[in-house]
């Protein structure tokens, strides 16, 4: 992907520094090389979803590489073995406005927290309007980098520290970093579940929908180090996601929001992977889908098929003129569906919840 501009705050630029297209949420933070990098492009046809914005899919990979690029930097901004920073987990993201085919993307990188081993990265994306100069937020979202030596990417290095201006920075980093630690942890637990093919599904069941994308890794998906790039396999997931609720309401559909994304291990070049999507829950108007992604090294006979990464997407049902549509409610048939029917409902009911404090939130603050 070509970006039209990069530019990179640092601590020993010359000249003023490049003003970030939104003030951090978790105020200045500085680093020894980079704080926060800006990167954008206009958005082309080839971008476009079959509703005519722009693919959840192609705005999930801007973000992986604007992450990317800043975590790297950062990770190598001290003397040291060099190293490539890969991609460990996305958390939620959501989709707060469609991006439309012309508009211009812009996307700020900021590292907010460093562990030992591992990077947050904040990213924000705007689309703007080149005709009129009109901005808006269209994603916010959280990504964990972990550095990987260029000698042997199976060995994790450790990550410079960072300089808060606040103690609550760093300890409010850490909480979150706790938090999605013992989250990735739960999610591996889980990683035997294999979706099985079912035949003659009925309408609107769980097997009708479920849908599956086999591809084989060559070298355009991988980084210079023979991995693939975290944001191919975030876009492969949401095209299957995005095929599963096609599927189940036959109408057109776009990404809402995407559950945190764990990356559970590495996939190399050559490996055959497998994305597996499935209808896990339904209220009124949303749709959850599950995606797996299954790796298998062909090449590598001593090495069996793994499990490289999963995620659940929420899906929205459109109608011709964009306006939201009700979602055919999933019948589950067996006992696994219906268990993982209550887990999607919790999830949506506890983000529902979240959602709403932050609405009844809004006067206390003005």
């Amino acid at each position: 992907m070509t970006w039209a501009t990069v530019n990179v705050r640092s601590a020993g630029s010359v000249g003023p520094a490049p003003q970030p297209l939104l003030s951090s949420p978790f105020g200045l933070i500085t680093s020894p090389l980079g704080m926060a990098s800006q990167l954008c492009r206009i958005m082309r046809p080839d971008d476009a979803n079959i509703a005519g914005n722009v693919h959840g899919g192609t705005i999930l990979k801007m973000i992986e590489e604007a992450g990317a690029i800043i975590s790297t930097r950062h990770c190598n901004s001290q003397k040291g073995e060099a190293c490539v920073a890969a991609l460990a987990r996305v958390e939620r993201t959501d989709f707060l406005s469609p991006m439309c085919i012309g508009e211009v993307a812009h996307v700020s990188a900021e590292i907010t927290y460093t562990s030992k081993h591992s990077v947050e990265v904040q990213v924000t994306v705007m689309s703007e309007n080149i005709l009129t100069g009109a901005r808006r937020v269209t994603n916010k979202a959280a990504l964990w980098y972990v550095p990987l030596s260029l000698k042997n990417v199976d060995k994790v290095l450790e990550v410079p520290p960072l300089a808060y201006t606040r103690k609550e920075q760093e300890e409010e980093g850490r909480k979150r970093y706790e938090a999605q630690k013992l989250e990735r942890m739960e999610t591996k637990w889980k990683n035997g579940d294999v979706m099985q093919p079912s035949i003659n599904p009925e309408p609107y069941t769980v097997s009708y929908s479920q849908s599956t994308l086999i591809h084989l890794v060559g070298p355009s998906d991988c980084t210079l180090h023979g991995f693939v790039h975290g944001g191919v396999t975030m876009k492969l997931m949401d095209e299957v996601a995005g095929i599963v609720a096609a599927r189940h309401c036959k109408t057109n559909i776009v990404t809402a929001s995407v559950d945190a994304i764990n990356f559970h291990d590495k996939i190399r070049k050559g490996c055959v992977i497998t994305i597996s999507g499935r209808m896990t829950f339904t209220s009124n108007k949303s749709m959850e889908i599950e995606v797996l992604v299954d790796a298998d090294p062909v090449a590598l006979h001593s090495q069996e098929r793994y499990r490289a990464a999963s995620a659940f997407v929420t899906y929205v049902s459109l109608s011709k003129e964009g306006k939201t549509l009700p979602v055919p409610q999933l019948l589950v048939e067996t006992e696994e569906e219906k268990k993982r029917f209550e887990e999607g409902k919790g999830r949506y009911l506890q983000m529902k919840a979240k959602r709403q404090a932050q609405i009844d939130a809004i006067p206390q603050q003005q």
